[in-house]
C-alpha cells in the first residue's frame, strides 16, 4: 500500500468523513494537522498546486484533492487500485 498523507484541522467534517472512507478502506494515513501545526499549511499549498482547504489528500505521488474527489474514485471504481498500488 502508498504511503498516504493526509492534511486536515479538528473541526472539519469533510477531513472526518475522508478519513472515515480511507479507515473503512483498512488504509493506513498520517494525517497532518494544519490547525495544530500552522507552519506545515504553506507545505500543504505547495504540494497541493495551490489548494487551500482541509483535506488535502495525497496517495503516494499523487495529489487526489479534497473528499469530494476521494469519495469520486470511490464511486468511480478507482480507489481501490491506488491504495493496492505498490
Amino acid at each position: 500500500m502508498p504511503d498516504i498523507e493526509i492534511y486536515t484541522s479538528p473541526l472539519c467534517g469533510f477531513c472526518h468523513a475522508a478519513k472515515r472512507l480511507l479507515k473503512k478502506k483498512g488504509a493506513t494515513f498520517r494525517e497532518i494537522d494544519v490547525w495544530r501545526n500552522p507552519d506545515r499549511k504553506p507545505e500543504m499549498i505547495q504540494r497541493a498546486n495551490g489548494g487551500r482547504t482541509v483535506p488535502q489528500i495525497f496517495i503516494g505521488d499523487l495529489h487526489v484533492g479534497g473528499c469530494d474527489e476521494l469519495y469520486a474514485l470511490e464511486r468511480d471504481g478507482k480507489l481501490d487500485p491506488l491504495l493496492a498500488a505498490a
